[in-house]
């Protein structure tokens, strides 16, 4: 019985995975990739390997398309993900859900933590989840610690859909999919999303389904 064949290389890895050129294929949930906690960057890639890399994360979640995505979606067991928002919204939305434009950004080793007491829900749904959504209560601020891809420090406050974006896909990183977070009774399928749930706030699906949302902030 012959041994186990070793991985290669983690960069070794990445180049044949940029080699074909264009969007990366997403990983989906079940694959044990998305449940491992990723490897700390500390220059696996070398940094002409690694702006190839996040130009290619770049590239996937624009043509996928998301608002952002982490190393592990994509099979590199890395602490690094990408995060932009255009917010191309109603005015509604924007208001009920805090969501603003968000620059494109690359988050390296990020980590977060909740600033303040308040909570804010909303559905919510993930590239690897494709064709679901469910609604998920998080901190509504969030004080973000990371690097850029040139090791700038970044040290900010994130508030309405810009903390959810930079929480969604620093969870990646742990292993974490927002189906662990989130209310059962609110899954919902994306048909479900367009006929009936697609109002700015998910009060009527609460009502409808059976779930609590968070109350105000003590």
């Amino acid at each position: 019985m012959g041994t186990p064949r070793a991985r290669p290389p983690l960069a070794e890895r990445v180049e044949e995975l940029l080699a074909p050129g264009g969007p990366l294929p997403i990983v989906e949930a079940g694959d044990p990739v998305l449940r491992r906690v990723t490897e700390p960057y500390d220059g696996q890639l070398a940094p002409a390997l690694l702006a190839r890399f996040v130009e290619a994360l770049r590239l996937t979640m624009h043509a996928a398309p998301g608002v952002g995505l982490a190393a592990p979606q994509v099979g590199v067991e890395l602490r690094i993900a990408v995060v932009e928002d255009p917010a191309p919204v109603p005015e509604e939305v924007r208001v009920a859900r805090g969501r603003v434009p968000q620059p494109f950004r690359v988050l390296v080793d990020p980590v977060y933590e909740p600033v303040g007491a308040e909570r804010a829900a909303f559905f919510e749904g993930c590239l690897s989840v494709p064709g679901w959504q469910a609604v998920v209560a998080r901190p509504a601020h969030v004080r973000l610690r990371a690097t850029d891809e040139h090791g700038h420090a970044v040290d900010e406050v994130f508030s309405g859909w810009p903390a959810r974006i930079v929480q969604h896909e620093t969870d990646h990183l742990d292993g974490t999919l927002y189906l662990d977070r989130a209310e059962p009774r609110s899954l919902s399928s994306s048909r479900a999303m367009a006929e009936l749930w697609t109002q700015p706030t998910p009060e009527a699906a609460a009502a409808a389904l059976g779930f609590e949302l968070p109350g105000p902030a003590a």
